[in-house]
């Protein structure tokens, strides 16, 4: 496999430097990407960047990945226009322990020569004096060099603290420090890093002192919708990988509800099929579009490799419940573990033993019985119930005087559905 070529096809080569390709071509090149520890999960934007480990590591060559212990006690200025809030130091270690777990699902720790490893840059900094970087690596850079990157251009118009302007300087060296202990040539990331990591090939030349020196940079595109619009957010806000952030199910969704526009790009960058299988899958979906083909083979290879298979079929049987096709046996198959997974964001009420004993039938249960929070009244629920709309674990109510004879799913949970809204009630 060709790591260049690899990256081309899919669209996921934006610029890279002169003769990266040809070190690539020579044999085995380590390469790293840095991720800042600013939140306790990685998210879908640094999964785009995550598949370029993977295919690097895929092509042969050995991934780093560097968990900014230091530099994310500052924050990169890129692509913002106010300075990111102060973190401390307890809250860094514990999300950096979150990226390292989720960063273990997709890269391979245990390969041999090209095995991926970790690297955290508060371990080369914490010793390291103010003055001691200045002598290492502030010499060596000019302010000029500095001001001219895009990243500080744009931000000094509104502001700039002399802390975030050094960050492509600490990055820099970072790259050096890798280079110098670590053997690596070669830096990665999204299309909004060239300056940092550019700055990084930089000072590893001023420092060597040589026009040899072999330190390359490339980088990806950014993803973006075919609107223009950002990728990567829905109305809750960031798309976690950790799923006690964004459930599997509002993952899968996620995915699932993809425009068609969006499609061939989001295949070729977040899934490891093969050409003729993305192509093969298009060639469907063009004749189809309705059954959404493109959309439910991302959003299975991709909550697969995050989540797990379980986590995946989760994902599929919460949709099933919630949209309508799931069956009466569906449900059943529900552990009791899951339903709360599942049924996350649906209105639930709960009611006691006691309560369900002064219920003489399934209109009462519907308004006295959940307190009117599932039909205001009881000429509400009859209605409604007349109208065809009531089902109660996916089997439809026909008579407003039926006994409360039901069936309670893991001895606790009944689901009504009203029209297409779901209301889980939970027995205490």
């Amino acid at each position: 496999m060709n790591f260049i070529e690899e990256l081309r096809w899919r669209g996921m080569l934006n610029d890279m430097t002169p003769g990266t390709e040809e070190r690539l071509a020579q044999g085995m090149t380590a390469g790293y990407i840095g991720f800042d520890p600013t939140a306790a999960s990685l998210h879908i934007g640094n999964l785009a960047t995550i598949m370029l480990l993977v295919h690097l590591q895929r092509a042969g060559h050995k991934p780093y990945a560097l968990v900014g212990g230091a530099t994310g006690m500052i924050g990169d200025p890129s692509g913002r226009s106010t300075e990111r809030d102060f973190l401390s130091e307890e809250t860094l270690r514990r999300n950096q322990e979150g990226i390292r777990a989720q960063l273990t699902r997709f890269l391979d720790f245990d390969a041999g020569k090209n095995a991926a490893e970790m690297v955290n840059n508060y371990d080369w900094f914490k010793e390291m004096s103010f003055l001691d970087f200045l002598r290492e690596a502030g010499q060596h850079i000019t302010v000029n060099y500095m001001v001219a990157k895009d990243s500080v251009k744009k931000r000094l118009e509104t502001g700039l603290s002399f802390m975030e302007f050094s960050y492509q300087l600490l990055q820099g060296y970072d790259f050096y420090w890798l280079y110098k202990h670590k053997g690596v040539q070669l830096q990665m990331g999204g299309s909004d890093q060239w300056g940092n990591i550019t700055t990084g090939t930089e000072l590893i030349r001023r420092k060597e002192g040589r026009e040899d020196y072999q330190a390359f940079a490339l980088t990806t595109p950014l993803i973006t919708k075919a609107d223009g619009t950002k990728f990567g957010k829905s109305a809750g806000g960031n798309i976690w990988l950790d799923p006690a952030m964004t459930s599997p199910y509002q993952f899968y969704q996620f995915w699932l509800n993809a425009a068609d526009d969006d499609c061939p790009r989001l295949i070729r960058v977040f899934t490891l099929m093969s050409r003729e299988e993305i192509e093969e899958l298009e060639r469907q979906h063009a004749e189809a579009p309705h059954l959404r083909i493109l959309q439910k083979a991302i959003a299975k290879d991709v909550t697969t490799r995050v989540h797990s298979e379980a986590g995946y079929e989760l994902a599929v049987k919460a949709s099933e419940v919630l949209f309508g096709k799931a069956t009466l046996d569906t449900l059943r198959s529900i552990k009791a573990d899951e339903f709360d997974v599942i049924f996350e964001g649906v209105p639930q009420t709960e009611v006691s033993t006691q309560d369900l004993e002064t219920n003489k039938d399934i209109t009462d249960l519907l308004s006295v019985g959940t307190r009117g929070e599932i039909y205001a009244s009881k000429g509400e629920a009859r209605r409604a119930i007349s109208q065809n709309a009531v089902s109660i674990n996916k089997t439809k109510i026909a008579d407003p005087a039926a006994p409360l004879d039901l069936e309670w799913l893991q001895g606790r949970y009944i689901l009504v559905s009203k029209g297409k809204k779901n209301h889980l009630v939970k027995k205490v």
